[in-house]
């Protein structure tokens, strides 16, 4: 077995939430971090006195329990970690990994057990569940009764408010009230916080920009006051994650950034961030309230009874000792300013982006902290408005995407450089560096003069389009999308200027001079001569034949015919549509069984459907439909010879044989078309009355010209 042991998604209970992180046993210490937050629990091997294994409800859990009293579960196990967990531990920790059982009897009744910061209420000495100490927000007491108010989390979908315990009377020791005793017990582990006693020191009147306002802050042992005209807050230090200390730009301010988790609340408001502005010129003398014995002892250097100097280091310097947290300043980064920030915009709100060591903060409104384990890619694009700014958009593994917009072009070179170096994806990059790349993420190189600029080179493209396009509309044409040859253009003009040259030559001086003013006129604005394209005929759609066999249907179909009315009393008042897009998930998670009861329906009414089409084109069908436009073209003709068929059909049923007619059939006949004969004669009289008088008109009026002519 090897010196360390390592599990992925491995999830921890917060408050109701689970938060999956990576877990690493080794010889000296046991590791978990949080994915979401970032957040380490560093256990060390000494501190370990117990191990429990236990069947939870993400597979199989692991309670560690520490000599100072912290326990810690961790769930996501699978079976078969068991045995090489339980000879690592006996192997480094000298510990064994006990197996306990849960109660899942689902009594409610049993017996209440104070261990460490749980809560555990057993029945018949196995755990049916346990409450984290930590987790409880306030502890009220009646008569037999201990109600326990718990702390809420904004990540859950459904929160547990409060527990209420029945506590029998004693009937052994009368001097001690148990209700109370469980009540002590609760709120000695409890995260209640009660203003008692003195603050350490107090800082009054400090801006505040997340949550607006002045404030006074005072500094208690556990936690943090907030004291404004309107709201206070209480801050423990436990729900404190980092700290940070950011030069404005200005060079005149500094910002001091406190993260929070969970965060302050105001209403339906969450501020995950406390951030303070300080002015570099203000000063402070401060003075600890404690004994220089005390604060000795307490800090171990770290602070003295008597302080001097600028506020934003007083305060930081105490909130350092107080939480006992690193404070994260900006890196090596200088922008082109030679700030260690960039000015951007995010959402509808200006304000400053700094590159850390290790990921991204912006500040402020609303203030963002992005790390860079948690970045999946990053992009610079193109700005929206103006062609002076850029966009840096950041993409995290969570599907999350932040764009900071209006980044001055010159700080593009720098932010590049920064973001090359930390080894972070850039999604826009050239096609060589990105082949170059997908062997190994870590053969990134630090950027030079030559390396492949993708911004820069996606500017010099959009500017030759955009030339184009100038060009194309700066010339004549009709503005259609023929496209045409400019030398083949000057050919059809050179044609044009020839031809009336030519024509100039054998008319007279008058005319010579308006053909010379037409050609300058040709010359300014020649006309372009373009063959139009052949316009390609329209597919005709094929006609339905109504008479011929219906299309069976498929699968799908029939399976949502049969199961339409078990989604409908299953969902009342589903709406048509949202039926359609439940029964695509349905089916979609049916598995090859099911679906092949319904596969084999559908292939039995191909069949049934393929034989009688056959029948149906072997009887006729299906051939006598014609396109409409056939229909158009020969319309009158086909109509006359429909009617000479139907009239020699009928003179056939009629008289029988053509060659023989009777003396009565003739003469019949002959009465029944005079009408029609007389009518098609008197048009036709007339046609040609209309034809002479014109030839009449013709003839009259030729000698006249012709002697006219002659003078």
């Amino acid at each position: 077995m090897g010196d360390m042991l390592e599990f992925n998604e491995i999830y921890q209970e917060v408050k109701g939430s689970w938060n999956d992180g990576r877990l690493r046993f080794s010889k000296q210490n046991v590791v978990y971090k949080s994915n979401k937050t970032g957040k380490v629990d560093n256990i060390p091997a000494g501190e370990l006195n117990q191990a429990q294994w236990r069947r939870v409800c993400l597979g199989h859990g692991i309670k560690l329990g520490t000599s100072t009293g912290h326990i810690y579960k961790y769930d996501g196990f699978r079976d078969t970690d068991f045995e090489k967990l339980s000879e690592f531990f006996k192997l480094n920790y000298k510990v064994e990994l006990s197996e306990k059982d849960m109660s899942v009897k689902g009594w409610n009744w049993g017996t209440a057990k104070f261990s460490g910061p749980l809560l555990s209420f057993d029945i018949n000495d196995n755990t049916a569940f346990e409450i984290p100490l930590s987790n409880v927000s306030q502890c009220a007491t009646g008569k037999n009764e201990v109600t326990l108010e718990f702390h809420q989390n904004d990540d859950t979908e459904v929160s547990l408010m409060e527990v209420r315990f029945y506590v029998p009377p004693s009937q052994t020791d009368e001097r001690q009230d148990p209700v109370e005793a469980f009540a002590q017990n609760v709120l000695s582990k409890a995260d209640v916080i009660q203003a008692t006693g003195d603050a350490v020191c107090i800082f009054k009147e400090l801006q505040c920009l997340t949550p607006r306002g002045r404030y006074d802050i005072r500094i208690y042992p556990t936690f943090l006051h907030l004291h404004g005209k309107t709201f206070d807050y209480k801050i423990p230090y436990t729900t404190v994650l980092r700290l940070f200390l950011l030069p404005h730009k200005d060079q005149r301010q500094m910002f001091f950034v406190i993260s929070l988790d969970p965060p302050i609340k105001q209403g339906q408001t969450r501020y995950h961030f406390l951030i303070l502005l300080f002015s570099k010129e203000e000063d402070i003398n401060l003075t600890l309230n404690m004994s220089e014995e005390d604060v000795e002892k307490r800090f171990e250097g770290k602070l003295s009874k008597n302080m001097s100097g600028s506020l934003y280091e007083m305060v930081s310097r105490v909130m350092k000792a107080l939480v006992n947290r690193k404070i994260t300043v900006p890196g090596n980064f200088q922008g082109h300013s030679g700030a260690q920030c960039i000015t951007c915009s995010y959402k509808a709100s200006s304000g400053l982006l700094y590159p850390l060591e290790r990921g991204f903060i912006y500040v402020h409104k609303p203030p963002v902290h992005l790390r860079f384990e948690e970045i999946s890619c990053v992009n610079f694009a193109r700005g929206t408005t103006t062609t002076r700014s850029f966009d840096f958009e950041i993409e995290t593994k969570q599907g999350n995407q932040y764009t900071f917009s209006s980044i001055e072009r010159e700080e593009y070179g720098k932010l590049f450089d920064f973001v090359n170096a930390k080894k972070l994806n850039i999604k826009n990059r050239g096609f060589k560096e990105k082949k170059g790349m997908k062997g190994n993420i870590d053969e990134y190189s630090d950027s030079d003069e030559d390396q492949h600029d993708a911004y820069l080179e996606r500017m010099k493209a959009e500017g030759k389009i955009r030339e184009e396009g100038n060009d194309s509309d700066d010339s004549d044409g009709s503005g259609s999308d023929e496209s045409f040859n400019p030398g083949e253009e000057d050919e059809e003009i050179a044609e044009e200027y020839d031809s009336n040259a030519s024509a100039s030559d054998s008319s007279d001086e008058g005319d010579d001079s308006e053909d010379e003013s037409a050609k300058k006129k040709k010359a300014k604005k020649p006309k372009v001569v373009k063959e139009k394209k052949e316009r390609k005929p329209r597919k005709e759609k094929k006609q339905k034949d109504k008479a011929g066999p219906k299309r069976p249907m498929s699968a799908y179909m029939l399976w949502l015919n049969s199961s339409r009315e078990r989604i409908k009393s299953e969902n009342p008042g589903i709406s048509i549509t949202e039926i359609s897009k439940k029964a695509g998930e349905m089916w979609r998670q049916l598995n090859k069984d099911e679906k092949e009861e319904w596969e084999t329906k559908a292939g039995e009414a191909k069949r049934q459907y393929d034989k009688l089409k056959k029948e149906y084109k072997e009887s006729g069908g299906g051939s006598t439909s014609s396109p409409r436009k056939e229909k158009r073209k020969s319309g009158g003709k086909k109509d006359d010879k429909k009617r000479k068929s139907s009239s020699g059909e009928k003179e056939k049923e009629r008289g029988g044989n053509d060659s023989f007619k009777s003396r009565e059939f003739i003469e019949t006949s002959d009465d029944s078309s005079s009408d029609s004969d007389h009518k098609s004669k008197s048009k036709k009289k007339r046609k040609k009355k209309e034809s002479e008088e014109e030839e009449e008109e013709e003839a009259v009026s030729t000698p006249a010209s012709s002697e006219e002519e002659s003078d």
